[in-house]
């Protein structure tokens, strides 16, 4: 009852908008020509429309596009069938279990085909059930949404109203369905329908406002940020490894550091992901962290890769060195000490936040690496040079320096080191103090998950 009340209250708009249809706006209302459509996506469209179908450019590319911005990817969506795209396209794959979408290979690069979805058809049940329908817990939370409908459907179903707009290269128009065009215009980011029953059905839209104002630099529409401290809580039933990946790309947006400011004015920071909790509540952590955030950002700017492994170097970087110094008070070797601080560190956060094993090698060698930065005698500083993690490790040690947790002198000299002169580098060699002894070389037995071993020379 209460459910189909607050349908009935808040569904009025956005239905009574569909049933009057799309606002066709033509290339001289928005300025978006069919050459700035990637020719795969182009491709893609006409050969469903040959074959008798719908199809058009749809979300973040027609946003990206009407904000001036280069679209990431281009997504194309049509009322075909998944299987009647694979039947389309010799080239393409079916991808996904709770809802079917079609990747089309052109040359190398990929299209993703969704079929419209249907915004309807909800049934309520206490726990996920074998259905292949659209399904809610008692909460209104969505447990699957595997409907086909129709691009009105589709469009309501949609998270936000700048991601609801359709492009039609043949055509050159902007199919609209909930003012979309006129709130990117205005920096609105605004949900499709009521903000309370949107995001109990699926909390993530909560992180992807958050998300999506950083990247856009959108102010968030106050109807649609009222409700999210309120239910800031719900986040805790999202599967860990869901929640990696959203934090990943605000992580890696290349807008974090905005992104992170916007997740602690919404609240959303604490729980979410333990590790950022314990910096941001840090004074002597936060000036690292913002470094970190910094240097990823200019990186993903200026088009370079950035990598969640390196991320989760910085996020943990503290709490491996605290285990690695209790490690040491309790007797065992530095080398012991820093593997067992290592390993301990990763399988207790893979407990909170389901990240791939594949990372942990990386994120090891990064860490392993900072104690060889400070040895720059002897021939120590070019075999060093020579590591293929080298950039990785050498990049972590000026965020280090810039966050006060290494000395700039030493950030400084290692920036120097490597385009040197031979004669250069023969000087710049800290040479032992007479009378000092030689340091006894020790490697390490242990394997990092998937890497080679990790020399670790301490003197």
């Amino acid at each position: 009852m209460i459910r189909r009340f607050i349908n009935k209250v808040f569904g009025n708009t956005s239905r009574s908008k569909a049933a009057a249809g799309p606002r066709i706006l033509p290339l001289a209302a928005h300025g978006i020509r069919r050459e700035q459509i990637h020719p795969c996506a182009l491709k893609t469209t006409r050969a469903l429309k040959e074959a008798g179908f719908s199809a058009f450019v749809v979300g973040g590319a027609v946003r990206d596009l009407l904000l001036g911005r280069e679209p990431k990817d281009f997504d194309v969506a049509t009322n075909a069938l998944p299987e009647q795209v694979r039947q389309v396209f010799r080239r393409s794959r079916l991808i996904g279990r709770r809802f079917q979408i079609v990747h089309v290979y052109c040359g190398a690069d990929t299209i993703e085909v969704t079929t419209y979805r249907a915004a309807s058809a909800e049934k309520e049940v206490e726990s996920d059930e074998e259905d292949d329908s659209r399904v809610t817990a008692a909460d209104g939370m969505l447990l699957r949404d595997n409907v086909f409908g129709s691009q009105a459907e589709d469009a309501e179903r949609r998270d936000f109203t700048v991601n609801a707009l359709y492009y039609d290269p043949e055509t050159e128009e902007v199919w609209e369905w909930h003012g979309g065009v006129e709130d990117a215009r205005k920096k609105v980011l605004r949900i499709i329908g009521d903000p309370v029953q949107r995001f109990r059905e699926d909390p993530v839209r909560m992180l992807r406002a958050a998300r999506f104002a950083a990247k856009l630099d959108f102010h968030i529409d106050p109807a649609t940020r009222a409700p999210i401290a309120e239910l800031a809580s719900m986040l805790e039933r999202i599967p860990s490894a869901r929640l990696f990946d959203e934090m990943m790309k605000l992580l890696l947006s290349g807008h974090a550091e905005r992104g992170v400011r916007q997740l602690r004015a919404e609240g959303l920071h604490h729980g979410i992901l333990p590790m950022l909790d314990a910096i941001l509540d840090d004074a002597n952590r936060q000036k690292f962290l913002h470094a970190a955030l910094h240097d990823t950002d200019e990186r993903v700017r200026e088009g370079h890769s950035a990598s969640p492994a390196f991320m989760l170097a910085c996020l943990l970087w503290f709490d491996m060195e605290a285990e690695w110094r209790r490690n040491q008070a309790t007797g065992q070797s530095d080398q012991a000490a820093l593997y067992d601080a290592m390993d301990a560190v990763l399988e207790r956060q893979r407990d909170a936040l389901a990240f791939p094993r594949r990372f942990d090698g990386t994120i090891k060698e990064i860490w392993s690496l900072q104690s060889r930065f400070e040895q720059r005698s002897g021939a120590r500083p070019f075999r060093l040079l020579s590591h293929p993690r080298f950039r990785a490790g050498y990049d972590f040690l000026l965020i280090r320096a810039k966050g006060g947790d290494a000395a700039q002198e030493l950030a400084d000299w290692w920036t120097r080191f490597p385009d040197a002169s031979d004669s250069e580098r023969e000087a710049m060699l800290i040479k032992p103090q007479p009378g000092t002894a030689k340091p006894k070389r020790r490697r390490s037995r242990r394997k990092p998950d998937g890497e080679a071993a990790i020399e670790v020379k301490l003197g």
